[in-house]
């Protein structure tokens, strides 16, 4: 029996605290697999909006960029390092189109304007406990012109531009260098289906 939002019952929705993000206690229960009702649940959801992310990549020079910038998060962790290696990733504002968002993020963290933008996939981050879809891109760029510090000051972004092989890339991944959800995910859809994307951008 397939599942759908029929299958929720919503008890109730306390919020918590609505700033920036929105933080929600939601009360539900739901159909089990075996046809009967879950008992009841609490759940605390934070809801940040959707967001996308790109691998910026050069067909011709078979390289990457890459962004390193400074996470709270991984510095709330605990963190002996909370600079980060990772792609370029933005939130989806109200009104706004994936795919221009797409183009937007990649050109204020790293400078660069795509050419070209082929969608990947898309992912929940942590359904357990955040409300964000993530969309996956790839953008064609020039990687010969990546470098030098960008994001937006006024939002106190910090972000170190490089450009690496694919090969080099691929080995920082596997030693442990890169540790973002969006970048692993991405980067290893672009190890799978890198001979095929550069025949396509020939």
């Amino acid at each position: 029996m397939a599942h759908t939002r029929k299958d929720v019952e919503l008890l109730g929705k306390e919020p918590l605290h609505h700033g920036r993000y929105r933080f929600d206690r939601y009360r539900m229960r739901y159909r089990a697999f075996s046809g009967s009702w879950s008992k009841d649940v609490s759940r605390d959801i934070l809801d940040r909006g959707n967001t996308v992310s790109v691998i910026p990549y050069d067909p011709q020079r078979d390289s990457v960029v890459l962004i390193e910038q400074f996470r709270p998060g991984a510095f709330a962790n605990g963190d002996a390092c909370p600079w980060l290696w990772e792609i370029v990733a933005g939130a989806i504002e109200e009104g706004e189109q994936p795919l221009q968002v797409a183009a937007r993020e990649c050109q204020e963290e790293t400078g660069l304007v795509p050419t070209a933008i082929k969608a990947v996939c898309e992912y929940y981050t942590s359904a357990g406990a955040l409300a964000e879809l993530n969309r996956l891109y790839v953008g064609r760029v020039d990687a010969s012109r990546a470098g030098g510090l960008h994001g937006l000051q006024d939002e106190g972004e910090d972000i170190r531009v490089f450009a690496m092989t694919a090969a080099e890339t691929f080995a920082a991944m596997d030693g442990g260098k890169i540790r973002t959800a969006p970048a692993l995910i991405g980067l290893s859809w672009l190890k799978d289906k890198r001979e095929e994307l550069r025949r396509e951008w020939r």
